[in-house]
């Protein structure tokens, strides 16, 4: 594992690069977990805080952002945040989001046009936003030139309409999360489904891990002695390193999210995979240990963040 500068690491043959969309206090912190203590949140502050909690305002800290790998001459994206412009009523961090996402992109040396693979790693808001962008008020593709690997569960579970609100009859959040970020890159003939298992190359492998999403997915790296498993949305906050069991708010099918949760846990600790989630922010990557009968994170690998 060799950490060339801030803004680049090499995992064995494959450059990582870490694109922050937007970093900072979220919720409440048992809001987020609501099934985990308060008691492991206070007796952790003192590597919790101040990446991860706020402790006096028992608040999470999270992080949006996207990792680009360079691997067998081809730049992949892994997930791409929330998009500017969205209509997003009933998701008011994300509602009319406005940010410098391509200028990061741009700074980290990825033009759009050199986007060969995006993955998403399930369908929310946060991870599919500039699958698209509005080009004289059309959604069309960011990336012109990519193939969107999107699980084929998540694609036939959103894609299927929703009636709206009580009453209400529009379009669900959900609705317009597909709408404007994953149904043009199916009309432009970008969108590759998997289910399963899908290998990209001789070092990345994606494969399902639902619960979160009925197509979440992890994204497995391994390559020369080094390897990483980019864990998407089975952890928003490290304190579900040491309680698997708890799920975010967000998990659609709870019992099948912890399920999940703990298999790429126990399987990274056996095989000391590096833990690359999307939302932790500080440091961006963690490894896992066992200890005694329990899981614990550390140590933390700083990646350089793209400015």
């Amino acid at each position: 594992m060799e950490n060339q500068n801030t803004q680049r690491t090499m995992l064995g043959e494959v450059e990582v690069v870490r694109v922050l969309e937007w970093q900072g206090s979220f919720a409440p912190a048992r809001e987020l977990v609501p099934e985990s203590r308060a008691e492991v949140w206070k007796d952790n502050e003192d590597w919790l805080a101040p990446d991860h909690w706020h402790p006096d305002s028992d608040t999470a800290v999270m992080a949006l952002q996207t990792w680009v790998l360079r691997s067998g001459g081809r730049t992949i994206l892994i997930d791409t945040g929330v998009g500017n412009g969205r209509e997003r009523p009933g998701m008011p961090h994300f509602h009319h989001w406005q940010g410098d996402f391509l200028g990061h992109l741009a700074r980290a040396g990825v033009p759009p046009e050199d986007v060969d693979i995006v993955v998403n790693t399930h369908i929310h808001a946060d991870h599919v936003g500039w699958n698209t962008m509005d080009v004289d008020g059309r959604w069309v593709p960011t990336f012109p030139n990519a193939q969107y690997l999107i699980p084929a569960a998540d694609d036939l579970h959103f894609g299927t309409p929703r009636a709206g609100a009580p009453g209400d009859g529009g379009p669900t959040d959900d609705d317009l999360v597909y709408a404007d970020s994953i149904a043009p890159v199916h009309r432009s003939g970008q969108a590759v489904l998997w289910d399963g298992e899908h290998r990209i190359d001789d070092h990345l492998t994606l494969e399902s891990a639902p619960g979160h999403t009925p197509g979440s997915s992890v994204l497995r790296l391994a390559s020369g002695d080094d390897r990483a498993v980019f864990v998407g949305d089975l952890l928003h906050s490290p304190v579900q390193i040491l309680a698997p069991a708890c799920n975010s708010c967000f998990c659609l099918d709870p019992e099948q999210a912890a399920a999940s949760r703990h298999r790429v846990l126990r399987r990274a600790a056996t095989e000391r995979e590096l833990i690359i989630p999307a939302h932790f922010a500080g440091t961006g990557a963690v490894q896992v240990h066992r200890n005694g009968g329990a899981l614990a994170p550390g140590p933390w690998l700083p990646l350089g963040v793209t400015p």
